[in-house]
């Protein structure tokens, strides 16, 4: 929407309270600016964001902002983080949910610092993208949000830079040791691709306040390995295994599925654990899903709650972060912009998730929302009101005719 004449709410209630974060009122109207952009810009890359706005710098100037002013995006991640919390519907639980997943970003150029070239298995493509590993929080309340992330790199570019080469299970473990380090309570739960034993042992031995080892439950392979009956087998061979009438029902919406459940031991792994077998009918052979967790002791529908919240955590913001704010469209070649476009992307996204489930309605926003989108398409008609506003101002006012104001809105 070319013409932006004033910030929206939501964002200058963010300009409140992160302003400090930043030297002088250039940084905070760039900051301002580019939050804005994120949740409204038809084209979301700097450039894009720039044309947006009747008054503002050259775009060289919001570039310079993302990719060489000194301003400290680690504080910034660390500032939202606590500003959740004072809130009880996304403040941290012991009941919280701590998804773990990696995401391709597509870029279309192969110039941006750390693309390279990926298997897309949702599209069944090679592409050129960035891979990040994000860590996710989600409240009892059901809202979530992106806690931090991993940047993955491949070998060779490592080797390029002289830099150590870190797979995901590294920075798998580096995400675990940051959420430990700040005691953000929660179990961990990841699918199978992250089930190995490497990050099982890892997790398990972080201790929580209660010097209980961390909690975790992930999607198991079919062809995991387990002891079962003094013999090492094949998970999937052992579920074909299970007497049908040994297998017990739950309800998963309007959608009856069967389970069975046991503990035991998984060559590599170093502390007991619990499968949860689960089949789509009573007498099918082969399972449709197989989960384990260190948490032995847990009921049945417990595990499957916070399994089914690794869908709430990862796959929403994803989907919101590519399709609603822009994750993908940084086109910068810069790694430090590339960096600090992911974390406004993040700051972007929690600041509209505060905005959803509330009892009424926002004042700016006429309506109560529900999804990520909806509060975009809130704030783009909020800034459209400002600027039929000041449109109408300048004509009835001042007498300004349509030339004069369409120039000042960049819309000639």
């Amino acid at each position: 929407m070319p013409g932006i004449i004033e910030f929206p709410q939501v964002v200058q209630d963010a300009v409140t309270q992160f302003g400090d974060l930043f030297a002088n009122e250039p940084q905070r109207r760039h900051f301002a600016e580019y939050l804005t952009g994120l949740m409204i810009a038809e084209r979301k890359s700097v450039l894009g964001i720039n044309r947006e706005f009747a008054q503002t710098t050259d775009q060289s100037c919001l570039n310079k902002f993302l990719t060489e002013v000194d301003w400290d995006v680690e504080s910034l991640n660390e500032r939202r983080l606590q500003w959740l919390q004072r809130d009880s519907s996304t403040r941290y639980t012991d009941r919280g949910v701590i998804p773990i997943d990696n995401v391709l970003i597509d870029h279309n150029g192969q110039f941006i610092k750390d693309v390279g070239w990926f298997w897309d298995h949702a599209d069944q493509r090679n592409k050129i993208a960035h891979d990040y590993l994000i860590v996710n929080y989600v409240c009892s309340s059901g809202k979530h949000y992106p806690l931090e992330f991993r940047r993955f790199r491949k070998r060779e570019q490592c080797e390029a830079t002289g830099e150590e080469f870190l797979d995901h299970t590294k920075l798998c473990c580096q995400l675990v040791d940051w959420v430990c380090e700040r005691e953000i309570p929660g179990d961990f739960t990841f699918d199978s691709y992250f089930t190995n034993a490497e990050i099982l042992n890892y997790i398990h031995g972080k201790r929580d306040r209660f010097d209980r080892p961390r909690g975790y439950v992930g999607d198991l392979k079919f062809n995991r390995k387990v002891e079962w009956k003094g013999s090492v087998t094949r998970i999937d061979e052992v579920a074909t295994q299970i007497d049908p009438d040994l297998r017990k029902s739950f309800h998963r919406g309007r959608h009856q599925q069967w389970y069975f459940t046991a503990t035991l031991h998984i060559p590599g792994v170093n502390h007991k654990v619990r499968v949860v077998i689960i089949w789509d009918k009573k007498r099918d052979k082969e399972p449709c899903k197989i989960l384990v967790t260190n948490r032995v002791a847990w009921e049945v529908v417990r595990i499957l709650l916070v399994y089914r919240y690794r869908w709430t955590g990862t796959e929403t913001f994803h989907r919101d972060g590519k399709q609603e704010l822009g994750m993908g469209d940084c086109q910068l070649r810069d790694g430090q912009g590339q960096t600090r476009h992911m974390y406004l992307v993040m700051l972007a996204y929690t600041l509209l998730m505060d905005q959803l489930g509330q009892n009424r309605a926002k004042a700016w926003a006429l309506r109560k929302l529900t999804t990520i989108g909806e509060a975009c398409r809130a704030v783009l008609r909020e800034t459209l009101r400002s600027t039929i506003a000041w449109a109408i101002e300048q004509a009835t006012e001042y007498s300004h005719g349509l030339d004069h104001i369409t120039a000042r809105l960049r819309l000639t």
